[in-house]
């Protein structure tokens, strides 16, 4: 079972969630959507590979959209 990778840069107040291995051959983000804002506060982007798959989540203020245990456990990038 594949682990998932997340992301964390605080000074952007934003995490991404990758749902594949960002490292494997094929999993450049091939489009983005942007969910509803009026639901998420136009805070939480989708991307997919060319085939239509989601490969990750962006999260932006972050630290009011995800728990903290999640983003103290997350690869830091600010760092």
């Amino acid at each position: 079972m594949a682990e998932v990778k997340v992301t964390y840069d605080q000074q952007a107040n934003a995490a991404y969630v990758y749902l594949v291995d960002p490292t494997q051959a094929g999993t450049k983000s091939a489009r983005m959507y942007a969910c509803d804002p009026v639901d998420v506060d136009g805070m939480v982007n989708l991307d997919f590979d060319a085939e239509g798959r989601v490969i990750g989540i962006e999260i932006l203020d972050a630290r009011s959209k995800l728990p903290q245990y999640l983003l103290d456990a997350a690869e830091r990038l600010d760092v």
